[in-house]
């Protein structure tokens, strides 16, 4: 069984989300998805989520690509979870392009997959006018 896993935050679902949940399904048999915590995406990314961990949890957990997912508590779990979960190919969107090339040396085939055109969450919530600053005030 080829084990596959990619990282996100998955906020805002979209159809570029499932493009890449998809695409990187291709990849192998088996999608590992490390879905980023609430505290992660502050505390590291400084990015508020709309959508709590346990909320984007149950939305990937429905998607058929998905079979399992795990907590991305860090930046540093990436070459744990290559050995833990027994991790054949690492797939990230080519913005990440080179930046995880180093988990080759843990045995992963590094694969970056190119974005889906014309959709992203940051343009979602510039486009809704969601304004992460006012929403932890609330």
């Amino acid at each position: 069984m080829r084990r596959v896993i990619t990282y996100g935050t998955f906020d805002l679902l979209h159809y570029g989300h499932i493009n890449l949940l998809r695409r990187a399904k291709a990849q192998g048999d088996y999608l590992i998805v490390a879905l980023s915590t609430d505290e992660f995406n502050w505390k590291e990314k400084q990015k508020k989520c709309y959508f709590t961990y346990e909320e984007r949890k149950s939305m990937l957990e429905a998607i058929r690509y998905v079979d399992l997912i795990i907590p991305e508590n860090n930046w540093e779990q990436k070459r744990s979870d290559i050995h833990d979960y027994n991790v054949d190919v690492f797939v990230m969107g080519n913005d990440w392009e080179g930046k995880f090339d180093f988990l080759k040396e843990e045995g992963a085939e590094v694969v970056y997959l190119p974005r889906t055109p014309q959709i992203s969450t940051t343009q979602i919530k510039r486009e809704l006018g969601y304004d992460a600053e006012r929403m932890i005030e609330e």
